[in-house]
């Protein structure tokens, strides 16, 4: 998609065009793979290395398209927030020492993108959600300002017809309505790919599905989004809300996101995935297309099945496959989407080789896994994986078994297996998948950022937590040493520098809060009892209708007429507010100038927290 200039599918006759290449795409597909017309050998491997990009305090900085600009280099390509990049690798072989030399090409893009990051204050951050993202940064006004996001993003909202709901539930609960696919933005990943023999798809594809759960479990890397602390790869849950069509479908039952795990196994052809998405998902944008892909096929020509591959980039599997041609030859892979960026391109390096390893290393016990698994056992897996990361309970061959197990006895052994019976170097075998087997013996990426975060909310505020992790975060990663050996964060870390705070680093969310017409006793008790300070009084509608003060109240705490005294009368009606971004030098002038000890933070008219002059 990132290749075509697309266009939404609007008129009748532009509909009909599409569908007319688009059933052509599949028939031209169907006819190579009877023909032996796709690839067979040699396997290749490639990379999708996505990145967040920070100003020099850790915040998402809007420059992607003056960096990428500058950068010059086909490898780079932007993704649909503004704060993010992403960069594509050539393809290798798979052979000898192809991953480190994976690394080393990743490696060396990377600082091509930093040195051009150094000269505009900014920085290259790889994580799988940014910790100091917050809403803001999640408006259109942050979509990158190029053609196919618009159109993908208006397409998507016409079809819904209504707000994004988003809903995650984990140690710390999200409840969220958004007015656009934004949220997309926040997810960053490392999507790998593996070329498969069109001979061996579709059990090769079945067990990509059945690894998945155990894989992504090892690779969390995502657990903050917002200063909540939800699932291990928050992504996961995310992602497949941030872009979900299903206001509209084919399928009047039992319906499918748009992301999704699937269904239920894959039978028949690679074909059959393909008809399968088109007949679930309606096309939402189109593109210019020059010839038939059948005609194509007749004259001797391989199409490169652009309709197709254009439908296919809006439908997101987290094992999605691809249809590809390079050097005039047509192939087949699967795309892993699920990993996440980070902690380090050594992490990285290393979950994409231990993905392949098992891929290769399938022992003959479990072909055609389908007869003898059930799907709903595999897609449990995956989801337990993304919430409880390396604390899930898998269920394998039909029993139960801990992550730990699972990988140490049983997955590890059969990666190395896969990797040397395809020729690759045992220095580079040993050297990744050590790194995960010191990954599950001491913490992965999400265990260690859930550790470090908690211990910097001992000395500081969500926010300012998520500012000095990131700092951390961004040190240890430019060492580039797996994140299994770092140490955590003890909570008395700090940036290293003065950064200019707001209010948001200092002001407190978890707010009691009362309405007016609520019992002065009991609001009275409230505070006693929580040793507060400051009440806020709002309506039905969360809107800030006045302001209690421990003074104002004090007065009243012997008062035999109490319960007849309304909050209406006692409270400020017009309390002098804050926003969230007000520098927090500004709010502290603002209560010193009117003798006050408290503001209450209000966005959009509602209050989101209060910021006291003992947070100051």
């Amino acid at each position: 998609m990132g290749n075509l200039n697309v266009t939404r599918l609007t008129s009748k006759a532009e509909k009909a065009a599409f569908i007319h290449q688009l059933t052509q795409d599949i028939e031209a597909l169907e006819i190579m793979l009877k023909e032996g017309l796709i690839e067979t050998e040699p396997i290749r491997i490639g990379a999708e290395q996505e990145f967040c990009i920070v100003n020099n305090d850790f915040y998402p900085n809007d420059n992607s398209l003056a960096l990428l600009n500058e950068i010059n280099d086909d490898h780079f390509t932007t993704e649909i927030g503004n704060y993010n990049l992403e960069i594509n690798s050539d393809p290798l072989t798979l052979k000898d020492d192809c991953f480190s030399q994976l690394h080393k090409q990743l490696s060396d893009l990377l600082d091509k993108a930093r040195s051009v990051c150094e000269k505009h204050n900014t920085k290259v951050i790889l994580t799988g959600i940014l910790p100091t993202l917050s809403l803001k940064y999640i408006s259109e006004d942050n979509m990158t300002k190029i053609q196919r996001y618009s159109v993908l993003n208006e397409a998507i909202k016409d079809s819904r017809k209504q707000d994004f709901s988003i809903h995650i539930k984990g140690v710390d609960e999200l409840n969220l309505l958004h007015d656009s696919v934004m949220l997309e933005a926040c997810n960053t990943s490392f999507q790998a790919h593996l070329q498969i023999h069109p001979d061996n798809f579709i059990d090769d594809y079945n067990w990509a599905q059945a690894i998945a759960g155990p894989v992504l479990s090892i690779c969390t890397n995502s657990p903050l989004l917002f200063g909540k602390e939800l699932w291990n790869e928050t992504r996961i849950a995310l992602f497949t809300q941030s872009v979900d069509t299903r206001a509209n479908s084919f399928i009047l039952n039992e319906k499918q996101s748009r992301v999704s795990f699937g269904a239920s196994w894959e039978t028949g052809t690679v074909v059959d995935i393909f008809r399968d998405s088109v007949s679930r998902f309606r096309s939402l944008v189109t593109s210019e297309y020059d010839k038939d892909s059948v005609d194509m096929l007749k004259a001797g020509e391989i199409p490169k099945l652009k309709a197709l591959s254009l439908h296919n980039g809006t439908v997101y599997r987290w094992n999605r496959v691809c249809y590809g041609v390079g050097g005039g030859k047509p192939h087949l892979r699967i795309e892993n989407r699920y990993i996440p960026s980070g902690p380090t391109l050594s992490d990285e390096i290393a979950n994409m080789m231990f993905w392949v390893g098992l891929m290769l290393g399938k022992p003959k016990t479990f072909e055609n896994i389908h007869e003898k698994w059930d799907f709903k056992d595999v897609k449990t897996n995956f989801f337990n994986a993304a919430r409880y990361g390396m604390g899930t309970q898998f269920i394998w061959n039909g029993e139960y078994i801990s992550s730990h197990n699972l990988l140490l006895d049983y997955l590890l052994p059969m990666a190395y297996k896969g990797l040397y019976k395809v020729g690759i170097s045992p220095k580079d075998a040993e050297e990744y998948l050590t790194i995960i087997e010191n990954r599950i013996k001491s913490n992965c990426g999400s265990q260690w950022m859930i550790k470090s975060y908690r211990n910097l909310q001992q000395k500081y505020k969500p926010y300012s937590a998520a500012q000095v992790l990131v700092a951390n975060m961004y040190k240890k990663q430019e060492q580039d040493f797996p994140v299994g050996s770092w140490s955590i964060l003890s909570g008395r870390e700090s940036l290293g520098f003065d950064s200019e705070k707001t209010v948001k680093h200092a002001m407190s969310t978890k707010v009691f809060s009362v309405e007016k017409n609520d019992s002065l006793k009991l609001v009275l008790s409230i505070m006693k009892w929580k040793n507060i300070h400051h009440m806020p009084v709002i309506n039905k509608k969360l809107k800030l209708v006045g302001l209690l003060s421990w003074n104002d109240v004090l007065k009243y705490i012997n008062d035999t007429n109490i319960n007849s005294i309304s909050i209406e009368k006692v409270m400020h009606k017009e309390p002098i507010t804050t926003t969230e971004w007000m520098p927090l030098s500004e709010a502290k002038a603002l209560m010193e100038a009117n003798n006050i000890n408290s503001l209450p933070v209000i966005k959009n008219d509602k209050l989101i927290g209060i910021i006291t002059s003992k947070d100051m």
